[in-house]
């Protein structure tokens, strides 16, 4: 029987129950760690998996963690929250000299886009001038390289892109969009619908991300882990609608830039990531993590996702606000009009 490299390690999860996270934290336990996680609360969705011991903390509250973590060493720590050079600059403080191996969560939103080459891999250039937060994760990993490099502290960097579990529609506004193909309404979709994305099942990204844990072939290096499966926008509603039990969803195709100029923050989140086809090569992770492959098709995905909202009403959330944003959307660019 083959030992996992992680059986009796001590891991600390700082998150551990998010979308990414808690598919991670239940491998880890599978395969034999002695799993911490810190949270400030458990998910209801997505609970510590049994075998787990659970730290009640806040991770930004300086003192509490020093008092919490005091004395405590750790093979492996992983910060799933980590957002800015100043957690980052918490984290080295907390950690240095007590932790064999950080792992920092940063995102594939960091590569430039759009993508001079693709299928990207981990070298591209990161460059984001749209995405505050990509600009920022960017931030984060110049800092923890120099602390690498110095000495100070061992990382690795792992850059997700569009991972997702039951809970997580992947459309802005949630459920709204689905409740509206349901419904008989026109869905905005950005662009013209052609763009390529990837999508990636927290199980698949799971195997791929404890296989790193404590692998001294992934110190000082970066990581992205994501899908194989490439899809078009207009492909990813359309599965979503079957899903759904709609046939044929009616799909109207609005311009990013006009969706900006409506809704910033929408904005932000199409022209800094979504809007621009992003495929991705995985060669890097399977050489180090020769079990890592994507399982789950977006097809089955969908069916999960629409399950589990349809398991409760109070799931099925419609923003009103962006409900209405659609409908203006919709309306001024509808195929057609002048």
């Amino acid at each position: 029987m083959t030992i996992s490299r992680l059986e009796g390690q001590k891991v600390l999860f700082i998150g551990g129950t998010g979308v990414i996270s808690s598919a991670c934290s239940r491998r880890v336990v599978e395969l034999g760690a002695d799993l911490h996680i810190l949270n400030r609360g458990v998910s209801s969705a997505r609970p510590v998996p049994d075998g787990a011991t659970l730290i009640t903390a806040d991770v930004h509250d300086t003192d509490q963690m020093h008092a919490v973590l005091e004395r405590q060493e750790f093979d492996v720590v992983v910060n799933f929250v980590n957002f800015t050079t100043d957690h980052i600059a918490r984290d080295v403080d907390l950690f240095a000299g007590r932790v064999g191996h950080y792992v920092f969560i940063s995102s594939a939103a960091t590569y430039q886009r759009p993508a001079g080459q693709l299928p990207v891999g981990e070298s591209a250039p990161l460059r984001n001038p749209h995405s505050a937060y990509a600009r920022n994760k960017i931030a984060c990993e110049e800092l923890l390289a120099e602390a690498h490099w110095e000495g100070r502290f061992p990382v690795t960097v792992v850059r997700p892109s569009h991972t997702y579990d039951r809970t997580a529609v992947p459309f802005d506004g949630g459920w709204t969009a689905v409740e509206r193909m349901r419904r008989g309404q026109e869905v905005l979709v950005h662009g013209d619908g052609t763009s390529l994305w990837t999508l990636t099942h927290h199980t698949d990204f799971a195997v791929g991300f404890t296989g790193l844990l404590g692998h001294p072939d992934a110190l000082g290096e970066t990581f992205h882990i994501t899908g194989d499966e490439v899809l078009s926008w207009d492909r990813i509603y359309r599965i979503v609608a079957a899903a759904a039990g709609v046939d044929e969803p009616r799909l109207v195709h609005v311009p990013s830039h006009a969706i900006a100029a409506a809704d910033p923050r929408w904005g932000e989140d199409l022209l800094g990531d979504k809007a621009h086809s992003m495929v991705f090569d995985n060669s890097k992770i399977r050489r180090i993590v020769p079990e890592f492959r994507a399982s789950v098709p977006f097809s089955q995905g969908a069916r999960e996702i629409v399950t589990w909202h349809d398991q409760d009403r109070a799931r099925r959330v419609v923003d009103a606000r962006f409900d209405a944003l659609m409908d203006q959307l919709i309306d001024a660019h509808r195929p057609g009009r002048p």
